[in-house]
């Protein structure tokens, strides 16, 4: 063993330190490790900076722009809805199963990363439903879509690398379908493992800010008029899902033509000009907004399409004592014509409010969600009409746009699934063709791309570079079949199994795969022993990167999820053996030794 070995074990064990403990944040980890190695000669200096430009940075790169745009549009939104409507109010074990059980067949079909891309904004929004901190479903998410790359020979590109390299060595290829007996058990296990375990050992490590709580989760009151046009004319408030799909609780149905307000009922059915008196969530009431034919507010008539435009803007303001607005109504005060501006929804903190919002006397403590001229609003609070709270962003998806994007996104999955380009050709064709098709504007695709995770991806694959242009990764299996080589030929099995996962960590699956399978087939012919079993062993081992968050899936949930390097050896510890026990058990079965 040369000195270059001795201090690329060395790297590897400092990196393993120093992502656990977090003394850094995971990107500066990353770049330290990478220079390391450029300065210790680990890593040649021509070779260092490939990650940057690899297919898996371009492709994840792409995929991130991708799922913006679909989230832009609405896509993700929508699929939400659906996801919620099958979780309803069950519980975080029938939301977790739900998740890893859509995320598990996606997968199955396209690459985890890009199945893990486009489920991340909806699981993040089930969660922020639910009141469930987004760490307790990020990981059952990434983890079910890396599960499920042994389900198909498509599922993730290492089975056709591993594929590829038996044609090389003389065996038959994968068929599409040949992992799937191993690969149902290895899913059904990691779902069961990770809903009733698995979960309960990840820590909150993501909870609800106070203030995004505190302004995001505020309950007002509000009051919409249906106008000719209005998808809810000739519904009844159950199929209008007001209430399901949109978390907004009706109070009152006020009908022209009746003295008193209709109490609201599952059969009661709108009619054109009804007002609904309803409260809920700032986000909610906002998203109403999008059926054109929905005025919001009291007395309102608001023909815009947009609720912020030019100097038009969306702040929270609250009453305080000195006001002139204090005991009076909105239609008393005259505000709209007053102050120009319009009150959209009013909170009063602990109280629900049932009277017409324009008869509601106001109160010190009232929050007002108001619209009106930026410089209108900072001159009525020098003028102590009101404290202002913050200003309110309301960017409201591009639906139109929504067909395309789907559109794109299948057709650059399509593409790389069945190899007509590479898959990061595909991913970042598509982000091109969103942005010039204005599905996302530039500057919101960039705002949305995650750096930091691409930074670990890049220099992470600097690190698996210098394994192998060191040579540490065939010692390291040379040692292994050395050490196996007499005995039994499960534990030779087992053997090349637990090291693939354990180089796999650091190292891409492709690579790891394409290190360790030349010396496990060698070893299985001296052995006079199935290599297609070895074959098999390593495509499946090659997948299970649970252990640390370095795979691209995982790297995609570990910001978001707010996790620790440790979390994902505490979590993707006791699943990556139960997924050895699996695959231990039925590889000599189904591919006899």
């Amino acid at each position: 063993m040369d000195f270059q070995i001795i201090l690329m074990l060395f790297t590897l064990t400092a990196a393993v330190i120093l992502f656990s403990f977090e003394w850094l944040p995971a990107d500066i980890n990353a770049l330290l490790i990478l220079l390391f190695l450029i300065l210790t000669g680990l890593l040649p200096l021509h070779m260092a900076f490939h990650g940057f430009g690899s297919e898996v940075f371009v492709m994840v790169f792409g995929l991130l722009i991708l799922t913006a745009a679909m989230t832009n549009t609405g896509v993700t939104e929508y699929a939400g809805v659906l996801m919620q409507r099958w979780t309803g109010s069950n519980g975080t074990t029938w939301l977790v199963l739900v998740i890893m059980s859509v995320a598990t067949v996606t997968s199955a079909f396209i690459s985890n990363t890009a199945s893990t891309a486009l489920l991340l904004p909806i699981v993040t929004g089930l969660a922020r439903q639910a009141k469930l901190s987004p760490s307790k479903v990020l990981m059952p998410l990434s983890f079910a879509a890396i599960a499920a790359s042994s389900l198909t020979l498509i599922g993730t590109s290492t089975n056709i690398v591993v594929s590829g390299m038996m044609i090389q060595s003389g065996m038959l290829p994968i068929g599409m379908f040949e992992l799937t007996p191993a690969g149902i058990p290895i899913a059904i296990v990691s779902v069961l493992y990770m809903v009733f375990i698995g979960r309960r050992l990840v820590p909150d490590r993501a909870p609800v800010e106070p203030d995004e709580e505190e302004y995001s989760s505020r309950i007002y009151l509000t009051e919409i008029r249906l106008k000719g046009g209005s998808s809810l004319i000739g519904k009844t408030l159950l199929e209008s899902r007001l209430g399901l799909d949109q978390d907004l609780n009706v109070l009152r149905v006020i009908r022209d033509g009746r003295r008193t307000p209709l109490q609201p009922r599952a059969s009661t059915r709108l009619e054109e000009g009804d007002r609904l008196l309803i409260e809920g969530r700032r986000a909610d009431i906002l998203d109403i907004k999008d059926d054109s034919g929905i005025d919001i507010g009291p007395d309102v008539d608001l023909e815009s399409a947009n609720l912020e435009s030019g100097d038009m803007g969306l702040s929270e303001v609250v009453l305080l004592t000195g006001s002139p607005l204090l005991r009076r109504t909105l239609k008393g005060a005259n505000v709209r014509q007053r102050y120009d501006l319009q009150v959209l929804a009013i909170n009063r903190r602990g109280e629900t409010l049932t009277r017409k919002m324009g008869e509601v006397r106001l109160r010190v403590g009232d929050i007002l969600l108001v619209q009106g001229d930026r410089q209108q609003i900072a001159t009525l609070e020098q003028q102590n009409i009101f404290q202002l709270l913050g200003t309110v962003s309301h960017s409201r998806p591009n639906r139109r746009r929504a067909p395309l994007a789907i559109a794109i996104f299948l057709g650059a999955v399509v593409v790389s699934a069945f190899n007509i380009l590479s898959p990061a050709v595909a991913m970042l064709l598509g982000a091109t063709l969103a942005m010039t098709t204005r599905c996302i504007t530039p500057e919101e695709a960039y705002k949305n791309v995650q750096w930091t995770a691409l930074i670990v991806i890049a220099c992470m694959l600097g690190l698996g570079v210098a394994m192998e242009s060191t040579g540490t990764a065939a010692f390291l299996a040379e040692q292994i079949a050395a050490l196996s080589g007499s005995s039994h030929p499960i534990w030779l099995l087992s053997a090349f199994f637990i090291l693939t996962v354990l180089l796999t960590q650091p190292m891409s699956n492709q690579a790891s795969a394409a290190v360790v399978f030349p010396v496990a087939i060698q070893s299985a012919a001296q052995l006079g022993l199935n290599p297609r079993s070895f074959a098999i062993i390593i495509a499946l081992a090659a997948s299970c990167s649970f252990i640390t968050p370095l795979e691209p899936a995982s790297l995609m949930v570990y910001g978001p999820g707010q996790y620790r390097f440790s979390d994902f050896i505490k979590v993707g510890a006791p699943l990556t053996l139960l997924i050895y026990l699996i695959s231990i058990v039925l590889v000599p079965i189904l591919w006899p030794l």
